[in-house]
């Protein structure tokens, strides 16, 4: 289902380098808010260490922010050394189609991270790229976002209902 992600953690730093090399994914697409970043603009506690991890595993990663607040995306970015693309108007495929051109892969080798069901696992399910979802880093959220918090709840409740009968 389009709604649905592959995978579920509670945190991008609980993404396992283990887990990811046995779905065969090779990069990682990620999202910036309340994925990497709070509201506030506060690093999540231990991505670094995580981001270097990753590096050192081999895997490729860019970042595609929904975000038109370049500062905000090329801090980020540069506090991790990685490619980004801001406005990424996610779900649609545009942003999608560029990380993956920049990352040079296959759809099938990239998973995208992020927090929101209706721009992350939306766009990345339709690229055919392997969507994970995380939970926000906290509740403060753009108001924009905040409408669609309730909906994406329940889809997220049904999806890991689900999760357990496997």
């Amino acid at each position: 289902m389009i709604l649905y992600p592959k995978h579920y953690c509670e945190k991008i730093t609980d993404l396992n380098i283990e887990f990811l090399k046995q779905q065969g994914i090779k990069a990682l697409i990620l999202d910036v808010d309340n994925t990497l970043i709070d509201y506030d603009r506060n690093f999540l506690e231990g991505l670094e260490e995580w981001h270097k991890a990753i590096l050192q595993a081999g895997i490729k990663t860019i970042i595609l922010s929904n975000s038109n607040k370049i500062d905000k995306v090329r801090n980020v970015a540069n506090t991790l050394g990685i490619e980004y693309i801001y406005f990424g108007t996610k779900p649609l495929k545009r942003g999608f189609k560029k990380a993956i051109d920049k990352l040079g892969l296959p759809p099938e080798n990239i998973a995208a991270v992020g927090d929101q069901i209706f721009t992350d696992v939306i766009g990345a399910n339709r690229c055919k790229i392997f969507p994970i979802l995380v939970e926000p880093i906290n509740e403060k959220d753009l108001l924009i976002t905040k409408w669609k918090r309730p909906i994406e709840e329940k889809i997220k409740k049904n999806y890991l209902k689900k999760q357990m009968r496997k």
